[in-house]
This record gives structure tokens, C-alpha cells and sequence, in this order.
């Protein structure tokens, strides 16, 4: 089949809005559900009604046949898939004719069903596979997602824009304009702190060049500044690219007919069963016809209950299927890597061997209706793209996220500036790849225990690029206890470590090959930062040292110099200000406050971790996976969240305190509130008047913006989390469920984080600091 693919001549149906037009779709997509519940989807059994009475020894060879053909594109040419503008007048058009075929299709049930021999669920092995059954068709494109004109693509049932941007429900109206201004914020932010850091040696030099007096204390407090300053600057310069403007359109892939084959993947390992299986049935209920795809649940676990389970769910759903795998003692299992590999070996065994495209959900991430359609028109559209992942959210995410939980500056800040610059990671969840770009990287890595962001990196190695579809297209739940959140994080900082000693830290090798300038400078900069919790923790606790000792922490040789560094200082808490307030715009200012405060308390874990894991042997306590463990034995689950089950405060504080380790944390906050309460006192004594009073408080405690009591109030968290943990309703009264089917998905008041007691006192804490900064400055000139 060659030259432009032929347009569909429609009749227009006007006044039809998009948002009505989705809405008619869904509900004609639960009408047509319902009737083929009526046609004998629901039966359990091969001979039930709506299936042939086809004996026992016959159902395997036959299935084997009809699945593969159903699976396998149809005798035509390469086919080609467009895109369409999503005017009124077209909308209207194709619903009505997608409503046809559908009623159509339905009065056909024969044409829905999947074949009989999947209405017995059975763990696949050994199967045969003709060459049929490897057959597999190219998918042709005449768009690139940096041009795509749209009159040109007006073939009604192929793909369809229904954006220009696929963000465009996260952030709206002038949020967006005012965004634009950021890269020009940080770079002045940056400039002007650089500046202050250079008056700040300048004047300590000056210090010790005409006075020869010892310093020490104003060094170290400086490099304590410089120190905390580093992932801040590299941080900052790294969003500048955020001047690349991404033009990710919001596409849907649309009709029922010749769309592509996809094996969804939900990946589990003990988790609860319950959980599991509200996955795998939201996996189940995707808005694409039945026959073109599977749901294979990987049970790493090998549950006896989850088997059957899914036996009793595959009755409804016949392309429902379970397999685990046998675990040989000594031979290394590879964790989660391992279990999707077993996968992709397996699916080439079924009837119809593999499919086009690959998905991976984890046990817990439920996924939206439309997500299979959301995310494959970005592979279909260019033949580049191995991978299209959407952002991790979560439903189950306490109030004010005290821990600092959700992902949801990562998620909506970061990803979005690395898939600019071709380098955008998979979140782990929900992502889609190409079968053959799997191939072509030998599968999924093992070796580490962070497999999504090294199959990332080797698919842009290669030469193929990565797609970010930013889209709530799935919600998972966050740990439910302090502990299991920490090993979580250490995890994943290890596993990005690893993963970038591995790639040479993305400056040289053939794994990288491919990967152009820009894609590495984002990865090494995120492989270097992981390292920084153990200089970040190292300078942190040298701060209350400091302030115990009672020295000055600013030193200067003149009046002159001590209302300049005032004055310096308050221009770089002016512009961070200011400059958050705009970056922090696509994942919401307090999103962005939060995740700065959880990179401070959260250090010491991670520095333990890194330690544990790449510096230490193992007769020192040195563990090649190195992700925090808890001293002792937690015993019974705290059941922190739960407002009639968890354990008592004194039960808590030993837990959080003790055996994970915050009792450091405890320890930072009251030494930094002796330490300032004894030099204020001091200086009252000392000092004769208000003037000199003043100014030994703010040099020897109180220098603008009180650094320490930033530091205080973000150390505080796993202690007031201990004290106080916030109340999490139980999971079912977080989802709205079909009492029919069982299928649930997150309330949308669950989908985001509520804003919380917390968030106020830390906003709170936040304005006080920077209005005491500012009295400060206008102090130079009038008192100082």
C-alpha cells in the first residue's frame, strides 16, 4: 500500500463538543459492554451459552488457531496510521460512526469474543509456534510529532488530537505564560546567589588577610551555604531547559478495527490479592476490543489464591491470564526484571505468539480506561519511539504528604524538561514498549534493581527515543508505613546510581552510543546529584556544631561590608522566591516546597544507603543491595495510618526513632535550638546596646534567611510524623467500585493531595523567614 492513505468523506455533525462527544463514547462503551455480558461473556465454562460445544480434547487446537488469527494483522499492506483534527464538525462525524459499528459489531458477537479455548484459564508452558504465528506487520507514518499539519491528516478512525499539548488538564490559562519566565528567573537567581557566595569569600579572606583572627567557625558555616547550594545551582541550571519548548500533543487512537496487538503485563510479588486483582480487572475493562489484547498477570509470588482468582475473573474476561514461574534455588531470580523477561519469553509460546507491543503495569497501578489508547498513538506515529510511559500518581496520598510521598514534582517538573531533551525515563508503570526495540536491547536489563530506568537508557542508546505522555492515565497507592517508604527511596536512589556506573555516568561507551549531547548532560547530572546526600548530610550536621560553639558565622571588616552582605543576602532570598513560585507552577507551589523539604530530611537514609552500597565491605556492614533496613525487628505493622488500629506514641516513637534511625533527626533540631538560644543569650549579656545587640544576634544565629530553622523544620518531619501520623481512610473508601464487575478506580477527590495543617505551617515558617530577611534589609538602611 503506498502513497497518502485515502480520506473518509463524512458527514458533519455541528454543535457537538469534544467534552460531550467523549462523553456519549463512554457511555456508548458501557452500553456495548453490558450486551455482550448478555451474549455469554460472563459463563465460566467452554460449553456455556454464547460458545460452541466444542468437546474437551478439541478446545486446546482449536483455540490455539483461532487466537492466532485474531491476533495477526489482516492480508493487506502496510498500514498506515494519521492523524486527524478534532474540529466540532469532525468529532460529531466520527461518533456517529463509530456508534454504527458498534452497534453493528454487537449484533455480531462471534466477531467480539475472543476464542473459546481463553475462557479456561490455564498456566501456558510449552506451546508450539508455527511461522504464522511470528508474522508481524510494519507500521507506516506520514507524522513527526515536531510537524504535523493538520488538515493534511483528516482520515476519520485512525488517530485523532485532541490537544495541541498532552498536559493540558495539569496546568491552564495564564499558568502556562507566566512558566515561560522561569528559565530567565533561575538563571537570575543563580547569578545573584553566585554573587553573594562571591562577596561572602571575599569578605572572609579580607577577615583573615587584616586581622589574622581564626575564622574557622565562618568557613565552615560557608561551606555548610556552598554546600547545600550545589544541588540547588545544578538543580536549576539543569530545569534552564526547560526553554525548549515541548509540544507533546494529546492524541487517541480510534476505532475498532486493525488496531494493534498489545500484552499488558501487571507485575506483582506478594502483594495483596485484592490489590492485584483490581489492577488486573481495570486492565481487563480498557476501552479496545477484546481480541487485540491480553492481560497477563506475572505472579512472582506464586499465589495459590491469586490463581484462582484470576481463574474466576477470566470468565468475564477471557483474555485474562495468569502465569509464575519456577524459582530455582542458587540461580539468580533477578527480581522484578527477571519476572518481565519470563513474561516475554512466555508470550511468544501463546497462540499468536507475541504482540506488537509490550505494557507493564505494577500490582497496585490502576490504569484509566482509555490508557492503551492515550499512550500507543505516540508509537504508531513514529517508528523511532521503542517506549511511551505516563507519570506514576496515587490515590491513597495522606493529606498535606507529610513524607513527602507522591512523585508529583517529579512527575510533572523533570520528566516533562528530559522528554525536551530525548532523554525521558520510564516511571516504571503504565509504560508501552515496542516488541521489537525490546528485542533489539536483548529485553529487559537485569543485574540492578532499577530495570525501568536502565531499559530507559538503553533504548535512547541505542537510537531509539522515548516518549513522556503526560496524562493521569494510571493511580497506584504510596507505602502505607514509614519504614517500607524509606526502603522504597533508598531503592530507587541506589538503582539510579547503579544504573549510571553502568552507563560510564553517560559520558562515553557503546551503550551510549546514539544518545546525543543533550540526553547525556540530563543523566549525568541526575546520576552525579544521587551521590550528594552524603556531602549534603556531612555539611548538615555541622551546622548545629557551629551554632553550639557560639562563634559568628559572617564575618566582615567594616560596617560598610556587614549592610552589603545584609543586602546580598536578601536579594537571593527575593529572587528564589520568586523565581519558585513560577517553576514550581506545573506540579503546584506547595508540591515543589514539599519535595525540597523531603531532599533534606531524607539525606542521612540515603547517605547510609550509598554508603552501605558502594563504600563500605562487607565485614563493615557494607550489603550489595544497600537500601535502608531498620535496626531490630518492627514486630507487628504500626498501622500508622489507621486511627483504630495503630499502635500506641510510645510504640511509635520507638519505631521511627529507634529502629529507623530519626532519633538523628531529633538529635539535628535540638542541638541547632540550644546552640541559637545560648548565643542570643549570650549576646544580650555581653553587649551593651541595642545596636550591637542586633547585629551579634544576626552574625552569631539569626543571619537572614535563617538557614537553621529551614533545615529544623524540614528535619522535623519523621519525628512529627511519629508523634502525629496523618489518618488514611481505608482503600475501598478511596474507590468507586461496580458491584456487577468488581472493576474499580480512584474518586477524583482522591487524586490529588489535599492541602493539609502541615502545608500551612511550613508556608507559614516559609513567609515569617523571608519577612524577617526583609526588615533585615531595610534595617541597612536606617540601624545598621
Amino acid at each position: 500500500m503506498s502513497g497518502r492513505p485515502p480520506y473518509v468523506e463524512v458527514n458533519t455533525a455541528p454543535n457537538t463538543p469534544p467534552g460531550e462527544w467523549l462523553t456519549q463514547q463512554h457511555e456508548q462503551r458501557s452500553r456495548s459492554a453490558s450486551q455482550s455480558s448478555d451474549l455469554g461473556l460472563h459463563m465460566a465454562g467452554p460449553s456455556g451459552p454464547g460458545r460452541s460445544q466444542t468437546p474437551p480434547g478439541q478446545i486446546h487446537q482449536r483455540g490455539t488457531s483461532e487466537m492466532r488469527d485474531s491476533l495477526l494483522p489482516p492480508a493487506m499492506g502496510t498500514r498506515r496510521y494519521s492523524e486527524m483534527s478534532l474540529s466540532e464538525a469532525s468529532v460529531g462525524s466520527y461518533a456517529t460512526q463509530r456508534n454504527q459499528a458498534r452497534m453493528a459489531s454487537n449484533e455480531s458477537t462471534s466477531s467480539l469474543l475472543p476464542p473459546p479455548n481463553l475462557g479456561n484459564l490455564r498456566r501456558y508452558s510449552q506451546l508450539s509456534l508455527s511461522e504464522a504465528s511470528l508474522a508481524s506487520y510494519e507500521v507506516d507514518h506520514r507524522m513527526s510529532t515536531s510537524s504535523m499539519e493538520m488538515n493534511d491528516y483528516k482520515r476519520a478512525g485512525t488517530i485523532v488530537r485532541l490537544h495541541d499539548r498532552d498536559d493540558a488538564e495539569q496546568w491552564k490559562g495564564v499558568k502556562r505564560y507566566f512558566y515561560l519566565f522561569s528559565p530567565v528567573l533561575i538563571f537570575t537567581d543563580v547569578i545573584l546567589y553566585l554573587l553573594y557566595l562571591g562577596f561572602r569569600l571575599y569578605c572572609n579572606i579580607d577577615v583573615q588577610r587584616t586581622t589574622k583572627i581564626n575564622a574557622g567557625p565562618a568557613w565552615i558555616f560557608f561551606g555548610v551555604e556552598f554546600l547545600i547550594t550545589i544541588p540547588y545551582l545544578m538543580n536549576n541550571g539543569w530545569a534552564m531547559f526547560a526553554l525548549k519548548t515541548r509540544n507533546r500533543p494529546r492524541l487517541r487512537l480510534m476505532g475498532s478495527h486493525d488496531l494493534p496487538t498489545v500484552d499488558v503485563f501487571v507485575t506483582c510479588c506478594k502483594e495483596d490479592n485484592d490489590v492485584i486483582m483490581d489492577t488486573a480487572r481495570a486492565s481487563c475493562d480498557q476501552d479496545y476490543p477484546q481480541d487485540r489484547f491480553r492481560v497477563i498477570i506475572l505472579d512472582d509470588g506464586k499465589s495459590q489464591e491469586l490463581e484462582q482468582m484470576a481463574e474466576e475473573a477470566s470468565h468475564m474476561w477471557p483474555n485474562l491470564i495468569y502465569m509464575s514461574r519456577e524459582k530455582i534455588p542458587g540461580k539468580p531470580h533477578h527480581f522484578k526484571a527477571g519476572n518481565l523477561n519470563f513474561g516475554l519469553e512466555q508470550i511468544t509460546l501463546l497462540p499468536g505468539g507475541s504482540a506488537e507491543f509490550v505494557a507493564a503495569l505494577d500490582a497496585d497501578m490502576i490504569p484509566e480506561p482509555h490508557w492503551l489508547r492515550a499512550c500507543l498513538p505516540h508509537l504508531l506515529t513514529d517508528r523511532k519511539v521503542a517506549m511511551a510511559c505516563p507519570p506514576q500518581l496515587f490515590y491513597n496520598t495522606p493529606r498535606s504528604d507529610p513524607i513527602g510521598q507522591s512523585l508529583d514534582f517529579f512527575v510533572h517538573v523533570t520528566e516533562p524538561i528530559k522528554d525536551t531533551l530525548n532523554a525521558a525515563w520510564c516511571t516504571g508503570s503504565g509504560y508501552i514498549c515496542r516488541r521489537s526495540a525490546l528485542d533489539d536491547i536483548g529485553g529487559i536489563p537485569v543485574g540492578g534493581i532499577a530495570e525501568d530506568v536502565a531499559t530507559s537508557n538503553l533504548f535512547i542508546g541505542k537510537g531509539w527515543t522515548t516518549a513522556y505522555v503526560h496524562e493521569p492515565l494510571q493511580f497506584g497507592t504510596v507505602p502505607e508505613d514509614f519504614s517500607s517508604h524509606l526502603k522504597q527511596r533508598s531503592r530507587w536512589c541506589i538503582g539510579t546510581v547503579e544504573n549510571a556506573m553502568n552507563m560510564n555516568f553517560y559520558l562515553y561507551g557503546a551503550k551510549i552510543k546514539h544518545m546525543t549531547t543533550l540526553a547525556r548532560l540530563s543523566s549525568f547530572l541526575i546520576g552525579i546529584l544521587s551521590f550528594y546526600p552524603i556531602l549534603f548530610t556531612i555539611s548538615l550536621f555541622s551546622l548545629p556544631v557551629i551554632l553550639i560553639l557560639g562563634r559568628p558565622l559572617v564575618i566582615f571588616t567594616s560596617e560598610n561590608q556587614f549592610r552589603w552582605l545584609i543586602r546580598a543576602a536578601f536579594a537571593t532570598v527575593i529572587s528564589r522566591r520568586i523565581m519558585e513560585f513560577f517553576l514550581y507552577i506545573p506540579a503546584g507551589y506547595h508540591t515543589g516546597q514539599r519535595y525540597a523539604r523531603y531532599q533534606i530530611w531524607m539525606a542521612p537514609y540515603l547517605c547510609i544507603s550509598l554508603v552501605r552500597a558502594f563504600f563500605l565491605p562487607k565485614w563493615l556492614g557494607g550489603t550489595s543491595g544497600g537500601t535502608f533496613k531498620p535496626t531490630g525487628s518492627l514486630g507487628s505493622a504500626l498501622n500508622e495510618r489507621d486511627a483504630e488500629l495503630r499502635k500506641g506514641l510510645f510504640i511509635r516513637m520507638w519505631a521511627i526513632l529507634i529502629q529507623c534511625q530519626a532519633v538523628f533527626h531529633l538529635l539535628f533540631v535540638w542541638f541547632c535550638i540550644t546552640g541559637a538560644t545560648i548565643v542570643t543569650y549570650k549576646c544580650f549579656i555581653v553587649e551593651l546596646d541595642t545596636y550591637h545587640i542586633l547585629q551579634c544576634m544576626i552574625t552569631h544565629a539569626w543571619w537572614p534567611p535563617v538557614t537553621w530553622i529551614f533545615l529544623c523544620s524540614s528535619m522535623w518531619a519523621p519525628v512529627a510524623y511519629a508523634i502525629s501520623p496523618p489518618t488514611v481512610p481505608d482503600r475501598e473508601e478511596l474507590l468507586n467500585r461496580d458491584d456487577k464487575t468488581g472493576i474499580a478506580h480512584p474518586r477524583e477527590v482522591t487524586k490529588k493531595t489535599a492541602f493539609g495543617a502541615q502545608a500551612f505551617f511550613f508556608e507559614a515558617e516559609y513567609t515569617i523567614t523571608t519577612v524577617y530577611t526583609a526588615l533585615c534589609f531595610a534595617a541597612t538602611f536606617f540601624l545598621f
